[in-house]
């Protein structure tokens, strides 16, 4: 019994995966149980052994969003460029090999498709996300890691793009291999307080 719960267990996870690489190619309008069923290899019917019901489908795809976005936040008590670092390489890599994730959060229709419970944590996540970057960025600002000449919530939209943009350019590997070391480090130099101006002394004649 055990290893039919472990079974339908893996399967669920499957099947949220397969949705999100649907909503990822096509659309979250191509998203149906006919359409998963035939990633998947099963009948639109043998969907429904696995979920009660549409309802309790999306509620599983939202638990797998909350999972694999949970999974990329570093250690707290690293210090504040370290963890910023850590979590947009993880964060935009992550979310880059299941894009649909990406165009869930950002998605309205979706949102409005979920039940409101599902749509409640799924807001939650993006808020939980844009609160650590900021956290990170005003820790980095008390610390001298990070300019403070610019507010704090300004540069995190900055972070918060770069993101993005690396976890969508993930689906060009050759492209992002090249690219992304450079943009990180654009964004680390973007980052950093700026240098002191030299200040030369000139005798006035």
């Amino acid at each position: 019994m055990a290893e039919l719960r472990r079974s339908s267990a893996l399967r669920q996870v499957e099947l949220t995966d397969a949705a999100l690489q649907i909503i990822a190619t096509r659309g979250i309008a191509a998203l149906t149980t006919r359409s998963l069923a035939d990633a998947v290899g099963l009948s639109s019917g043998a969907i429904f052994r696995h979920f009660a019901s549409l309802d309790a489908l999306l509620e599983a795809i939202v638990t797998r969003v909350e999972a694999v976005l949970a999974a990329t936040y570093p250690p707290a008590d690293l210090p504040p460029r370290e963890r910023l670092e850590r979590f947009v390489e993880a964060r935009s890599s992550t979310v880059g090999k299941q894009v649909g994730i990406l165009r869930l959060v950002l998605s309205e229709q979706f949102l409005l498709a979920l039940p409101k419970a599902g749509s409640e944590r799924l807001a939650a996540c993006v808020q939980k996300t844009r609160a650590f970057v900021l956290q990170c960025v005003r820790d980095g600002q008390q610390s001298g890691d990070f300019r403070a000449d610019i507010d704090a919530p300004a540069l995190a939209v900055v972070v918060l793009g770069t993101i993005q943009m690396l976890a969508l350019a993930a689906a060009h590997p050759r492209q992002h291999k090249a690219e992304a070391p450079l943009v990180r480090e654009a964004l680390v130099t973007l980052l950093a307080p700026p240098a002191e101006a030299p200040r030369a002394s000139r005798k006035r004649s």
